[in-house]
């Protein structure tokens, strides 16, 4: 794992060594990822499907190979099941609105997880304000987890979807999402998973879990922004609306009727991001070839180191500490006595040091609510990072309470 691929991290911040730990928010960029932007604007730009000249057969080509490959590196059944969309945000907004409109009816219910982002929150809500559903929200436990019993008892025939986090953005939790899509499915109900904080940091089978419907983004697996996936099996997707309109997700148009494309197409229209889809393409790549199993011992290795010095710092607060299976995020606050010391005022000292981390709610702002915080600071580890960054981070916060206490 090279940290010379991300020509970002020899940046140098108010006269230190650039340290990023926002990875949770987005992931830099290896070399192989930015070079690929450039070569396929120099050498086969052109818009894609349909085009008879050279250049759009190659740009389409190019972009139908990164659905394959999508489709192999999460082990979809089929590149039909593969649409390519904005991000993870953009993926619920449509899967909310297109299995919204077809299966969920007033009175029907929704269930989300008490951990999740905003993005896996509020389109829910928008659609049950439209359709007059409800949605319910599973409760934590005391250690924060997902209360798996409470779950089931959540559970009503009246239950159309049940959409949860596969790793929690604030607390690096990774829920029990084969249970939750096995107990689910014994009630008929499909799934959606919010990938967004595991696809780059664990292997994702999607046939083996047999979830519905997955998303994630780009930005956050060391690709481009403004690419997103929205899998979802084949027999749902078929029975769904597509949610715009225009070129390429239609078969014919007449003045009276429009008939759609097959899939993966009617959910793709206009013009798609090519060119950054051709670059994720090689983000793909880039993780396949370091392996998921090193990426895994690595990161695991970075959070136990994290923690080990996190806990000598008299008034850290860890949440989640107790939890065993988590990915490589870490959110923590500092007390001095009985008084808290501002995340944001943390974080901003830390950054005067070169320090990149994430303060505040985390787009998660009522799991912070309850837990009864103003926010907190987290730090997120990629592959890129080292025990180097960390013992330097652990430096610049132990100088930034010096200051504050």
């Amino acid at each position: 794992m090279n940290k010379n691929d991300f020509p970002i991290l020899n940046e140098v911040v108010y006269n230190k060594p650039l340290v990023y730990l926002d990875n949770a928010a987005t992931t830099q960029k290896p070399h192989q990822v930015i070079d690929a932007i450039s070569y396929a604007y120099s050498h086969f730009n052109a818009n894609i499907h349909r085009g008879t000249h050279y250049l759009s057969q190659v740009a389409t080509q190019e972009y139908e190979k990164v659905r394959t490959l999508t489709a192999s590196f999460f082990n979809a059944k089929s590149t039909k099941e593969i649409i390519f969309t904005k991000g993870t945000t953009n993926s619920i907004n449509i899967l909310a609105h297109c299995y919204g409109n077809t299966f969920i009816n007033e009175g029907d219910e929704i269930i989300i997880g008490g951990q999740e982002h905003h993005s896996n929150i509020v389109p829910w809500q928008m659609l049950c304000d439209r359709k007059k559903a409800y949605l319910k929200v599973i409760p934590l436990l005391e250690d924060l987890s997902l209360d798996i019993t409470a779950f089931q008892s959540l559970i009503t025939p009246k239950t159309k979807l049940v959409a949860i986090a596969h790793v929690s953005n604030v607390l690096g939790i990774i829920n029990p999402i084969k249970q939750i899509i096995d107990i689910s499915h014994q009630h008929n109900i499909p799934v959606c998973i919010d990938g967004a904080q595991s696809a780059a940091h664990m292997p994702i089978d999607l046939q083996y879990l047999d979830c519905d419907f997955f998303v994630c983004s780009a930005h956050k697996m060391y690709g481009p922004t403004g690419v997103g996936v929205l899998y979802g099996k084949e027999e749902w997707l078929n029975r769904m609306q597509p949610l715009e309109g225009g070129g390429e997700m239609i078969e014919h148009v007449h003045w009276d009727k429009t008939t759609y494309n097959t899939l993966p197409y009617k959910f793709e229209a206009g013009t798609p991001n090519y060119i950054d889809t051709y670059a994720f393409g090689k983000a793909i790549e880039y993780i396949k070839h370091i392996g998921f199993e090193n990426i895994h011992s690595h990161e695991k290795k970075l959070v136990e180191y994290a923690e080990s010095l996190l806990n000598e710092i008299n008034g850290v607060h860890i949440y989640a500490k107790q939890i065993k299976q988590k990915a490589g995020v870490i959110s923590f606050n500092v007390y001095n006595k009985d008084h808290l010391i501002h995340p944001f005022d943390l974080g901003t000292l830390l950054d005067k040091q070169g320090i990149a981390v994430r303060t505040g709610h985390h787009c998660a702002e009522p799991l912070i609510d309850y837990l009864n915080i103003p926010g907190t600071i987290r730090i997120s580890f990629a592959l890129y990072n080292t025990k180097e960054d960390i013992d330097l981070f652990i430096q610049a916060l132990k100088n930034a309470i010096g200051l504050l206490i």
